[in-house]
């Protein structure tokens, strides 16, 4: 399964890329807001065009995903078109996140995220076809030409959750095989938990030979990543913390201080040598 950071925090990625195993970057608007007010905290200036350039030379031979910010289908596609005119130039690596559904207060363009999918895929553009919380969605995304599906597995557990009033932390473990509460299973439409989203849409990919790659997104610990690997997703896309968390287990810690402690003068000499 390949790795991908969702930040658009440039120390981030330099961090995440430096470890040598990260396959791609996930960026949209709220962590580019998110980014661009760690800076201004900092006092530092920042001219967008450039940072993200910065961010394409750092992942030179990985995809990175820009999202529109546009929600009607002629400017979603003019907006594409002009973010990928301007910069998949740059490491030739951008490719553009569209809303699988960008209809929302009443609007009723329903249609025009797969439109411009289907638009996008046919002027070669890569397509990152975003949230998705269902395996139809996902089925339509692909059909439409998305070159990768993004189910937001961790967003499901939260749902979830939230609908059924628990109590949680963002990073909780939410269990694949979902959770009940006395005799009911708690669900969305037939869904059980986010990693159970991933499953569907891979088996459903598996059984008709969709080639469009499954990104699990929203990762929300280590544990998460593991089951979407298992469920057949593609990709996984998580924040730094939870790429770190993949290195982390009590017994390494215990066996790190142990061997360091056990470290004889003369086995350090031959090495120092």
């Amino acid at each position: 399964m390949k790795f991908f950071i969702d930040t658009a925090d440039i120390d981030e990625i330099n961090e995440a890329y430096s470890l040598g195993i990260l396959d791609g970057v996930t960026t949209n608007p709220s962590l580019i807001k998110k980014a661009v007010e760690k800076l201004k905290e900092k006092n530092e200036k920042i001219e967008m065009s450039s940072y993200i350039k910065k961010i394409l030379r750092l992942t030179r031979g990985t995809p990175v995903s820009l999202e529109v910010t546009e929600t009607e289908y002629d400017k979603m596609v003019e907006q594409a078109k002009k973010l990928y005119k301007m910069f998949n130039p740059v490491a030739f690596n951008v490719c553009i996140k569209i809303p699988v559904n960008p209809a929302f207060e009443g609007k009723g363009n329903e249609f025009d995220g797969i439109k411009a999918i289907k638009a996008l895929a046919k002027a070669k553009i890569p397509v990152n076809c975003t949230l998705i919380f269902t395996p139809e969605q996902a089925l339509v995304a692909a059909k439409a030409g998305a070159r990768y599906v993004s189910p937001f597995a961790g967003r499901v557990d939260d749902y979830i959750r939230s609908m059924n009033n628990k109590e949680f932390k963002k990073e909780d473990y939410f269990p694949s095989f979902g959770w009940k509460d006395g005799d009911r299973m708690l669900e969305d439409n037939g869904i059980i938990s986010g990693i159970d989203l991933v499953k569907q849409i891979a088996e459903i990919f598996t059984k008709f030979k969709i080639k469009s790659e499954i990104i699990a997104a929203s990762m929300r610990n280590s544990r998460q990543v593991r089951e979407a690997a298992l469920a057949g997703a593609h990709i996984s896309t998580m924040p730094l913390y939870v790429i770190k968390d993949l290195l982390k287990h009590y017994k390494t810690e215990e066996g790190m201080k142990k061997f360091s402690a056990d470290v004889v003068p003369e086995y350090r000499d031959i090495i120092k040598k």
